[in-house]
């Protein structure tokens, strides 16, 4: 399956004028075959697991802490503010971080500390056992990430990795719950983690609005 669509990715194609069509059915196609693979089965039983473990958390008020880098730092802002502010629903807010969104935090434990270590002393900070944290890495192998995972799983929280292939031999021992997209492609890998944390989102707040009073 992956050998198949990495491949297709290359073309020159696909970067000619006029050939969205063609990047939206290359898209088409790797989802088909990942909706039909094993990875995508064990994609669904972990964003069911995912799901679960973060309701559980904000239903007690405990924070869902969330970070990456680069575009995963976007993303990570992104499912913050789906869930403080709004996806569908009209609701109270959730109390979702995005360890990525302080730029004087960042740069100051960046700074004192060294970047790997801005991620982990933010859940050292904000963590509590019971809560859940969303490690977002298109390669697997960010290594404030990997720090956080550590810090997170010692205070007792759960822990979610949000990854590509290369996350198969690098996160899936390392973490709770496993979501990992099989391919190597870093676009296709992004694309499908906006898939992944919309359904999540959406999945989290219709749950916990179901269950408000009233």
């Amino acid at each position: 399956m992956n050998d198949c669509l990495d491949k297709s990715d290359s073309q020159s194609e696909l970067h000619k004028p006029n050939s969205l069509t063609a990047l939206f059915l290359q898209s088409s196609v790797f989802l088909e075959q990942l909706a039909r693979s094993p990875e995508g089965a064990d994609l669904s039983t972990g964003m069911d697991k995912a799901i679960q473990a973060i309701v559980m958390a904000l239903k007690k008020g405990i924070p869902f802490l969330v970070a990456g880098n680069g575009g995963s730092a976007s993303d990570s802002m992104h499912i913050a503010g789906e869930l403080v502010g709004r996806f569908h629903k009209n609701r109270k807010a959730y109390p979702v971080i995005s360890l990525a969104a302080d730029s004087a935090v960042l740069t100051c434990i960046g700074n004192d500390f060294g970047y790997e270590k801005v991620f982990e002393r933010q859940v050292e900070a904000y963590g509590k056992p019971g809560g859940v944290f969303l490690g977002i890495t298109t390669s697997g192998g960010s290594p404030n990430i990997l720090k956080a995972f550590v810090k997170a799983r010692d205070l007792g929280m759960t822990t979610i990795a949000l990854t590509g292939e290369k996350g198969f031999k690098t996160l899936k021992n390392q973490c709770d719950i496993f979501l990992g997209v099989p391919t190597s492609s870093t676009p296709r890998i992004q694309e499908i983690h906006v898939c992944l944390y919309h359904y999540l989102c959406e999945q989290v707040e219709a749950l916990l609005k179901s269950a408000e009073p009233g």
